[in-house]
């Protein structure tokens, strides 16, 4: 490995700390075993071997930093590690799918970084570079980025080149006009903003004549340059109005402002008002998980707090003398502090994790930066984005807002399984204009499963009801709680449940697109071209063929999750989910074919229409 650099000096007292503490520990560990269960060495011991295993520790975590090199060759990213095993990896620029850069707050005070490269192929880290300074990460991180757009990008600039010499044109939504960006010869386009509000700009940057807003709603290539959007006209309303297509609502941020590690092309700024909605506006079930894990460590506490507020409502004042109808008002208001304990950290969680979220555009990548006290910043390959979905819950559907995500092909930063948020929260008309020019996807006019799906889910929920009334009255004759017959009024959600649950399905079989519509607590509207489609098949369960009904279930190269579930076309007809099947297998191989003749395997998610 020739020219190599090593890690961040700071990195080799962090490593030398731990390795000292594990060296510490670890002869004070074995000795005590030894001494108390096999009594076969005095437990003074211990002590006399501890400044050992402290000098050796340390010695093992110096000696790790200057045996870790790391370099940038022409074609590899090449990483050396190991004290007595030694580790060589050559990392493809091809194979790189991101690169991660992470900063807490003690990193951010001594200008400190962790650097994370992923590959294809999985959520596993393929090399990480821990700690290097901030402005080295952010150089590797922009170096990678550009080398790895070379590599992928160099049989269709080819192709694209030969396009525009034979046609003299460039086509909206083209990748192409990023190129000289990408490989360093212009750099004016990520520096300068418009020079006046409402003014347009060029791809330099410079204002441009003004232009009608029929010619700029069909250039999508200037639609995130304009600065203040036009009011959204009437035709947008109506049965799609929640996909209407007006290109100027698109506009992502009212200013033009880089971003710090690349100085890219700002899309999206995530505005305070916004943050504070988003924060208000999510429930995160993972926040009550960590509250139970929580309330393991401080049980005791736990109680006394539940005891007290509910003693109030009538509960009891300790758990020894307390009666039948107190512990039911003690369980009423510890499920309450739950749930406000829970809602109360999910807002924090999703404030701190998403605070100054900003997604930007490098080449052919999506960049974003986000977070408060830890700090991220990576990237979102265009040519790995399997879907894009728009997720929105009954409150944001309410204020008229949604939020993007984009499914990637193995790793994601965001959450497992590949999902990654493009854009937290934005107004409706933003969010849907966004996947459109993202994606390509003609507006869709949803087609919704038969009305027999509804008496299905009336039947289903009603038997959840029963069951659950059921159990009330079981615990109930165990404490002497008299009133157990008051559960049943949960019987009046069932028929409003079963409706909500109906007319937030859809689905829409276009001629290049997938789009499928599924949930009403998270209502998710997911946009699947045809060529990212790996399986898709038709499942059955025993109800479903009593009813002459099937559920389509797409499945995509990015994983599925608890979170994530595969897209599927719920509940319609038998004969409506197999043509549905057959047209999607037939487009599948049409759009396969078509990619294969233009020799561009890849490129179909397109950066460059802003």
């Amino acid at each position: 490995m020739t020219d190599t650099t090593h890690l961040h000096p700071l990195s080799a007292v962090t490593t030398a700390l731990r390795g000292g503490l594990i060296g510490l520990s670890i002869p004070i560990f074995l000795i005590g075993i030894l001494s108390s269960v096999f009594d076969v060495v005095p437990a003074s011991w211990g002590l006399s071997l501890a400044p050992v295993g402290l000098l050796a520790g340390f010695a093992y975590g110096i000696a790790y930093y200057y045996r870790f090199e790391y370099a940038l060759t022409e074609d590899t990213v090449d990483v050396a590690s190991g004290v007595f095993s030694r580790r060589a990896r050559e990392i493809p620029y091809r194979r790189i799918q991101n690169v991660d850069v992470r900063q807490g707050v003690i990193h951010r005070l001594l200008n400190l970084a962790i650097l994370s490269i992923e590959t294809a192929g999985g959520g596993n880290t393929e090399a990480t570079l821990n700690f290097v300074s901030e402005s080295e990460a952010s150089r590797l991180q922009r170096e990678i980025r550009r080398r790895t757009a070379r590599r992928n990008g160099q049989k269709s600039d080819s192709r694209r080149s030969q396009g525009v010499a034979s046609s003299g044109t460039q086509t909206a939504g083209s990748v192409g006009a990023t190129d000289d960006t990408r490989d360093g010869a212009s750099t004016d386009e990520f520096e300068h903003g418009p020079s006046r509000p409402g003014a347009d700009v060029d791809v330099r940057g410079e204002p441009t004549p003004e232009t009608d807003d029929e010619s700029t709603a069909i250039d999508g290539e200037r639609a995130g340059d304009q600065p203040y959007p036009p009011e959204p006209s009437d035709e947008t309303e109506g049965l799609d109005e929640e996909y209407a297509s007006d290109e100027s609502d698109f506009e992502p941020s009212p200013y033009d402002e880089p971003l710090a590690d690349d100085s890219p092309r700002l899309l999206f700024g995530l505005e305070p008002r916004e943050l504070l909605l988003y924060s208000f506006t999510t429930v995160r079930p993972a926040a009550a998980a960590g509250i139970l894990a929580l309330a393991f460590f401080f049980t005791d506490s736990i109680v006394a707090l539940l005891l007290t507020t509910a003693q109030p409502f009538g509960g009891p004042t300790d758990l020894a003398t307390a009666t039948p109808s107190s512990y039911v008002v003690l369980g009423l208001v510890s499920i309450a502090n739950g749930v406000i304990i829970t809602y109360l950290v999910s807002v924090t969680y999703t404030f701190v994790t998403y605070y100054d979220f900003r997604l930007g555009r490098a080449g052919d990548d999506f960049v974003y930066e986000r977070g408060l006290l830890q700090r991220y910043s990576g990237s979102i390959p265009s040519e790995k984005v399997q879907s894009v979905t728009i997720t929105d819950n009954p409150l944001q559907r309410y204020i008229e807002y949604a939020g993007l995500w984009v499914e990637t092909a193995g790793y994601g930063p965001d959450s497992s399984g590949g999902s990654s948020s493009a854009v937290p929260l934005a107004s409706a008309g933003r969010v849907h204009t966004f996947a459109e020019n993202l994606t390509g996807v003609e507006t869709p006019r949803f087609e919704q499963p038969p009305t027999i799906a509804r008496r299905r889910y009336l039947v289903r929920y009603s038997l959840v009801v029963a069951v659950l009334v059921a159990v009330v009255y079981g615990v109930s004759s165990l404490v002497g709680f008299q009133h157990w017959y008051f559960a049943a009024i949960l019987f009046l959600s069932v028929p409003p449940a079963a409706h909500l649950r109906y007319v937030n399905l859809g689905y829409y079989v276009g001629d290049d697109h997938l789009v499928i519509r599924r949930g009403f607590w998270r209502r998710r509207t997911t946009v699947i071209p045809y060529y990212r489609i790996q399986t898709i098949s038709n499942r059955r369960s025993v109800f479903q063929r009593r009813l002459g009904l099937t559920s389509v279930v797409v499945d995509t190269a990015s994983s599925a999750t608890f979170i994530w579930d595969p897209p599927t076309i719920y509940d319609v007809r038998l004969a409506d989910g197999r043509e549905t099947a057959s047209t999607a297998r037939k487009r599948l191989q049409t759009a396969l074919r078509e990619r294969r003749a233009e020799d561009d395997p890849e490129t179909g998610f397109s950066v460059d229409f802003t």
